[in-house]
């Protein structure tokens, strides 16, 4: 008897901008001076970093399609939030920082997806590792609870989280 044919499974898809509520979307980096702005199918995504369905940054415009990647939405909108002032002035596609600030990026971007409904932190969480986010702790779940202490501090001393580590809706001011 031959052996059994096995096919490997697809890689997990990743959510997409056009499958969840856009208006939340706008009205969530809307409370940090960002503005969501759609674009047409196959357009380039101008400030993009990866190129492809990625979503860009270009001043205070964050630029997608509705094949874009929700955890792309959410990563560059935290970047924009985690800038300083000087650097969100002159930004156009290269959000720059530190490894730090990258770790707190990540973590708000969870946050951010906590905001949104149908969505969720086990959601991103899901997405992050089928994209190949890399964490020491082998997955964004495992880093987010049990190795981000620094991100939440980074967060907490420029004003994005309080205390109890909740969204306070400020972007960093210096």
């Amino acid at each position: 008897m031959p052996a059994p044919v096995t096919v490997p499974s697809p890689a997990p898809a990743v959510l997409l901008l056009s499958a969840i509520d856009r208006v939340a979307v706008a009205l969530l980096v809307g409370r940090y001076g960002l503005t969501l702005t759609l674009l047409a199918p196959a357009e380039a995504i101008p400030g993009s970093y990866w190129g492809d369905s990625e979503a860009g940054l270009q001043g205070d415009m964050l630029l997608a399609r509705l094949d874009t990647p929700l955890h792309s939405v959410l990563h560059e909108a935290g970047h924009y939030i985690c800038m300083s002032p000087e650097r969100r002035a002159g930004l156009d596609r290269d959000a720059g920082g530190d490894d730090l600030e990258e770790s707190a990026v990540c973590y708000l971007q969870v946050l951010l997806a906590d905001e949104l409904p149908l969505v969720g932190r086990e959601r991103l969480f899901t997405d992050m590792d089928a994209w190949g986010y890399s964490f020491r702790l082998g997955s964004a779940r495992a880093w987010f609870e049990r190795d981000a202490e620094d991100a939440r501090a980074w967060l907490s001393a420029h004003g994005i989280i309080d205390a109890a580590g909740l969204l306070t809706g400020s972007a960093r001011s210096e």
